[in-house]
């Protein structure tokens, strides 16, 4: 059976509609994003309870209490090692400013002509007016912001609503899965229920590929950081190490954490140099061993094409691309795969041009 003109130009509109519901309801969305990968990521585990003998209901809740408990656990261990790392390095403070009267300050004074020795309020401010005209106009809008209840207000009833809609998601999963299939046309029903179920195994795939990433670079900045002798080299190469499931944002605070120890640790130049270069190495063999091979050998994508999904995100889309990038290109890679194949199959790859006119 062809799809006619009319019901390609019905297709073309209903999925331009639903383009723009999306662009103009995204503030609203994100609560529902959320609860649907947690639904997606705890489906196959109710699923499993269900099939001991439990009520789907009951399954549900024991869950949702896990995905509790294991947030929290998280929290127990990070919030107190952060808490003590940063008590540690407020406690250094001192010292550290010590060191920079000694070395920092006479440089500045030396080479860049600037002597904050005798640095005064006044002559900040008159800094500031010369180099930041417009941090005026900044502080009014920042401070704007601040005042609006609203965006609290927002963030928390959001936070409300996710456990919320995740519940409601998981209790009726299949429900609604069948009532999407059944909706669908008949003549493309099987084909579509099996490239979703393609979809749904190799993203399962990358989140477990995505877990050992986060594990091994954890254990590459904590090795690292304590060869080369710094305080709260655990804590730091830990909290780096579970943040990177956010592409970059691991990175990122882990360089700063680490560069802000040791400068307080006060041993000179050296060891923020050799903190940079622990995190270049890291994200060295982020991009070009652990996640090609881990996460691009789970997901069929060869590594050349995983370094290219995740600098195409980023062009595209910002950070949201770079973060998409990979389970976008997972299920890309079935839909590809099935072009393939019907390319293959179809009349204008296997037309050998010898037919008779």
């Amino acid at each position: 059976m062809t799809v006619t003109v009319t019901q390609k130009t019905w297709i073309i509109i209903g999925s331009a509609i639903v383009v723009a519901l999306i662009y103009y309801l995204q503030p609203i969305l994100t609560p529902f994003l959320a609860s649907f990968i947690l639904a997606y990521l705890g489906n196959p585990l109710v699923d499993r309870l269900e099939r001991w003998k439990l009520p789907r209901t009951l399954a549900v809740v024991m869950v949702l209490l896990v995905m509790v408990l294991l947030l929290g656990l998280v929290l127990l261990l990070l919030i107190p090692m952060v808490v003590r790392e940063f008590t540690a390095l407020f406690a250094r403070l001192p010292q550290a400013w010590t060191w920079t009267q000694m070395h920092v300050l006479p440089w500045l004074a030396l080479h860049l002509h600037v002597d904050l020795r005798t640095f005064a309020p006044t002559q900040f401010a008159d800094m500031m007016k010369r180099n930041f005209a417009s941090a005026g106009k900044l502080a009014s809008t920042l401070g704007s912001v601040s005042r609006s209840g609203t965006v609290v207000f927002i963030f928390f009833m959001n936070l409300l609503l996710i456990p919320v809609v995740t519940f409601y998601l998981l209790r009726d999963w299949h429900r609604l899965m069948a009532r999407i299939e059944a909706l669908l046309p008949r003549v493309a029903a099987p084909t579509v229920t099996q490239l979703a179920r393609d979809c749904d195994g190799v993203l399962a795939g990358f989140l477990r590929g995505q877990l050992l990433v986060m594990a091994c670079l954890g254990i590459t900045y904590t090795l690292g950081l304590s060869i080369i002798g710094l305080d709260s080299a655990v804590a730091i190469g830990v909290i780096a190490g579970l943040l990177s499931f956010v592409p970059y944002l691991g990175f990122f605070t882990g360089v700063g954490l680490a560069l802000l120890s040791a400068l307080l640790q006060g041993q000179g130049w050296l060891l923020p140099v050799e903190v940079l270069v622990v995190f270049g190495i890291g994200e060295a063999l982020e991009s070009f061993v652990f996640t090609p091979n881990i996460i691009g050998e789970r997901i069929g994508l060869h590594p050349v094409l995983v370094i290219f999904a995740i600098l195409a995100g980023g062009e595209l889309f910002g950070f949201a691309g770079v973060l998409l990038a990979l389970p976008v290109a997972a299920a890309g890679t079935v839909l590809v795969r099935h072009a393939h194949g019907r390319y293959l199959q179809s009349r204008l790859y296997q037309d050998t041009g010898n037919d008779a006119s």
